[in-house]
C-alpha cells in the first residue's frame, strides 16, 4: 500500500510536468500588442466593470483585453494566459454578447508551424492514456471509483432549528428529548436511561419529516448525515451492505451525530413476502442495517432518524425495541398549525394588510406544509406578473385554486349549451348544500374550466373535524347528487359531467355500510376486509361474508344513494326560484363568491344587480393595478439611476473622467 502511494505521487509529478510543457507550447506566440491610448486597470476591476454593464465593447488581442466604456473612455488590462481568456469568454464575453449587452471581437494569436502545434496535443493525449491505464490497473480492489462508499451527505452547522418549524409542537417535544441527550449525555447515563437508537417518522408526503429532522440536528448543533433509502440499493449484490457499513463507520467517527434515512421503505420492506419474488440486494442491505443498529452501543451518541409514508410495508425486525423503537406520527396540520406555518413561510414575502393567516388557515383544510409553501410561492409569482408590490388576498385565493384544481382555462371554447348545463349543475350543488343542515358553507361557485373540471363548487369548513357523523356523511352524498338532479329538472336530460359526483357518492355510501356500521339492517359489522401490501386491493381482499350478505350490501348502498337523490330533488323543487337565480348569475358572471351566493339565495340581490356591481369593482381593480404597476416601475427606475451613479463614482475613483461626455 505504501509503494502504491509513492507511485501515485510519481504519476502526479509526471502529469504536472507534461501539463506544464503542453501549457508552455499552447501559450506560445504573443502576437501584436495594442497601441491605443487608454487607462490600465487590474483584471479584478475590469471584471467589476463588466458585471456592472459599464463596458459596451471588448476587443481581445492575445492576452491584452481592451474595453470601451464610451467614445472617449477606454480601459485595458493584461490577462496572464490564454486559459484565463477562455474563462472570461465562457463566464462573461460570450453570454453578454449573446444577450446584446456587449460587442465582442477577438484577434487570434499568431501560431508557429503545423507540426509544432501538434506537440502539446500529442503530449496531452499520451498523458491521458497513461493515467487511464494506471486507474484501470488500480480498479481491481474495488476502491478506485469509490463505488461501495456511502453516498450520505454530511451537513455540519445546520442553521435550521425548531423556531423554523411550525405546526408540529407535540412532535418537537418528543424530539427535544433527543436534542437534550445529544447536548447533555451524562445526565441520562447517571440515571441509567436508554435513549432510543432509532426514531421512525411516519406521515403523508410533504408534512415536514425531513425538515424537522434537519431542525433537530440544528437544535442540537451536531453533524447531520442524510441519505435516501434508494441510494443503498444497486444492481450488484453486496454494494448496499457495504454502503451501510461505511455510513455507520463515518457516523461513529463524528459522534455525537444524527443519521437521517429518507424513504426507508425502499430498503426496509418485509422479507420473504412470497408472492412477487424476493430481492437479494435489498434484503442483504436490510440485514446489514439491522446488524449495524445492534452493533453500536446504547447512548453512543448516534441517533438514527428514518422517514416513511408506508409504515405498513416495513419489516417487523426493523421496528422492534433496540432498533426503531419509537415512532412519531407527522400528520396533517390542524387549523392552528396551518396558521403558524403560513406565518413562517410568509416572513420574507410582502403581504397586503387585507391578508389574514386565520382565514387562509380555514381555507386550506387538508393542505400539507409543502402545499402551503407552494401556495404562497405561486401567489408571489402571480403578484410579480402583474408588477405588484404586495401579495393580496385575491392572488393567494387564485394560488389555492391553482394548486387544488389546476390553472384556469378561459381560452377554452365552450358552447352556450355547455355553459348552461354547467351553470345548472354547479348551482344544484350549491343550493342543496345551503339548504342542508350541518354542511359546510359555500365559498365559491364557478363555471370556468379548471384542470379536468368544467366547473366546481368550493366549500369553506368552519373547523377541522376529526370525526364525521352519519348525518354529515349522508349530506355529502345528497350534495354530490345535487348537480345530476338539477340537470334533470331544468334540462330534462342528464350528462356525463356527473360521473365524478356519482363515484364520490358511491364511495361514501360504501364506507358508511362496510366500514362504519351506519346501516340499520346490516348492523355494526366491518365488511371492508384487509388487502395485502404487495397485491392489488381488489385481488387480495378477503371477503368475510357470504354472497347473500354481499347482495344486501349492494342493496343498502343503492338505497342510500336513492334516498339522497330523492332528498336533493325535493330541495331543488322547493327552491326552484333560487336555483334559477344562481344559474343565471353564473351565466352572467361565470364566478360568484360565498357572499354573493348568500345574497342570491336570500333574494337580496338579482343577477343583474350583481353584474353591475362586479363591473364597477373590476373597473376599480384595473385602476388600482395600473397605479401599483406605475409605482413599481418608478421604484425600479430610481434603483437603476442609483446604480448608474454608483458606477460613475467608481470610475472617477479610478481616475477615469466620465463627466464630460457627448
Amino acid at each position: 500500500m505504501r509503494g502504491f502511494s509513492r507511485n501515485v505521487v510519481v504519476y502526479l509529478l509526471l502529469f504536472a510536468i507534461v501539463f506544464g510543457v503542453a501549457f508552455f507550447f499552447g501559450n506560445g506566440g504573443n502576437g501584436k500588442e495594442a497601441t491605443v491610448t487608454q487607462t490600465e486597470v487590474e483584471l479584478s476591476k475590469f471584471i467589476s466593470y463588466l458585471e456592472r454593464d459599464m463596458i459596451k465593447e471588448v476587443e481581445v488581442t492575445n492576452t491584452l483585453v481592451t474595453g470601451k466604456i464610451d467614445e472617449k473612455t477606454y480601459v485595458y488590462c493584461y490577462v496572464p494566459s490564454a486559459y484565463e481568456i477562455a474563462i472570461l469568454d465562457e463566464d462573461y464575453f460570450f453570454p453578454m454578447a449573446k444577450e446584446g449587452k456587449l460587442v465582442y471581437s477577438s484577434t487570434k494569436p499568431e501560431t508557429g508551424s503545423f507540426w509544432l502545434s501538434l506537440i502539446p496535443n500529442v503530449l496531452m493525449i499520451g498523458a491521458m492514456i497513461f493515467l487511464l491505464y494506471i486507474m484501470m490497473n488500480g480498479a481491481g480492489n474495488g476502491k478506485a471509483f469509490q463505488f461501495a462508499k456511502s453516498r450520505a451527505r454530511q451537513v455540519k452547522g445546520e442553521k435550521t432549528n425548531f423556531n423554523d418549524v411550525a405546526g408540529l409542537e407535540e412532535e418537537k417535544v418528543e424530539l427535544m428529548e433527543v436534542v437534550d441527550f445529544l447536548k447533555n449525555p451524562g445526565k441520562y447515563r447517571e440515571v441509567g436511561a436508554r435513549i432510543p437508537k432509532g426514531i421512525l417518522l411516519v406521515g403523508p408526503p410533504g408534512t415536514g419529516k425531513t425538515y424537522i429532522s434537519r431542525a433537530t440536528a440544528g437544535e442540537a448543533n451536531v453533524p447531520f448525515f442524510t441519505i435516501s433509502g434508494s441510494d443503498f440499493v444497486e444492481m450488484f449484490v453486496g454494494v448496499g451492505a457495504s454502503r451501510v457499513r461505511d455510513l455507520f463507520n463515518d457516523a461513529k467517527k463524528n459522534a455525537p451525530c444524527i443519521v437521517f434515512i429518507d424513504e426507508i421503505d425502499a430498503v426496509g420492506r418485509k422479507r420473504g413476502s412470497g408472492i412477487g419474488g424476493g430481492h437479494d440486494e435489498r434484503e442483504q442491505t436490510l440485514n446489514q442495517l439491522l446488524v449495524e443498529m445492534d452493533g453500536f452501543e446504547e447512548n453512543s451518541g448516534i441517533i438514527v432518524i428514518a422517514a416513511t409514508n408506508r409504515p405498513d410495508v416495513l419489516d417487523p425486525a426493523l421496528l422492534r425495541p433496540g432498533r426503531f423503537d419509537r415512532q412519531i406520527v407527522i400528520g396533517l396540520p390542524d387549523v392552528r398549525g396551518r396558521e403558524a406555518i403560513i406565518r413562517v413561510h410568509s416572513r420574507n414575502k410582502p403581504l397586503d394588510p387585507d391578508v389574514t393567516p386565520e382565514i387562509l388557515a380555514r381555507r386550506t383544510m387538508g393542505f400539507t406544509p409543502a402545499d402551503l409553501e407552494n401556495v404562497l410561492n405561486e401567489a408571489a409569482l402571480i403578484t410579480a406578473r402583474r408588477n405588484g408590490r404586495y401579495i393580496r388576498m385575491e392572488e393567494i385565493e387564485e394560488a389555492i385554486r391553482k394548486v387544488q384544481m389546476g390553472p384556469q382555462k378561459k381560452s377554452k371554447v365552450v358552447s352556450d349549451e355547455e355553459k348552461r348545463l354547467t351553470a345548472y349543475h354547479e348551482a344544484g350543488h350549491a343550493v342543496v348544500s345551503r339548504a342542508l343542515p350541518k354542511h359546510m358553507e359555500v365559498h365559491e361557485v364557478t363555471i370556468i374550466p379548471r384542470g379536468l373540471a368544467g366547473g366546481y363548487t368550493m366549500y369553506l369548513p368552519e373547523d377541522d373535524n376529526l370525526f364525521e357523523t352519519k348525518q354529515e356523511m349522508f349530506n355529502h352524498v345528497v350534495v354530490s347528487m345535487g348537480g345530476r338532479v338539477a340537470e334533470k329538472l331544468k334540462l330534462d336530460d342528464i350528462s356525463i359531467g356527473a360521473s365524478g359526483d356519482i363515484k364520490q357518492a358511491t364511495s361514501i355510501a360504501t364506507d358508511m355500510v362496510t366500514k362504519y356500521g351506519f346501516s340499520s339492517e346490516l348492523g355494526n359489522v366491518n365488511y371492508g376486509g384487509d388487502g395485502e401490501v404487495f397485491l392489488g386491493a381488489e385481488l387480495a381482499t378477503h371477503k368475510a361474508y357470504s354472497e347473500q350478505t354481499a347482495a344486501k350490501i349492494d342493496e343498502e348502498i343503492r338505497r342510500i344513494i336513492n334516498d339522497a337523490t330523492e332528498l336533493a330533488e325535493k330541495i331543488l323543487t322547493e327552491n326552484d326560484d333560487i336555483l334559477e337565480r344562481v344559474a343565471q348569475a353564473l351565466l352572467l358572471l361565470e364566478t360568484i363568491d360565498g357572499e354573493q351566493f348568500e345574497n342570491l339565495f336570500t333574494g337580496k340581490v338579482t343577477p343583474e344587480e350583481l353584474k353591475e356591481e362586479r363591473d364597477r369593482l373590476d373597473s376599480e381593480k384595473r385602476k388600482k393595478n395600473q397605479q401599483e404597476a406605475e409605482e413599481t416601475e418608478k421604484i425600479l427606475e430610481e434603483k437603476a439611476e442609483i446604480e448608474r451613479r454608483n458606477a460613475e463614482a467608481a470610475l472617477e475613483e479610478d481616475g477615469i473622467d466620465v463627466r464630460e461626455r457627448e
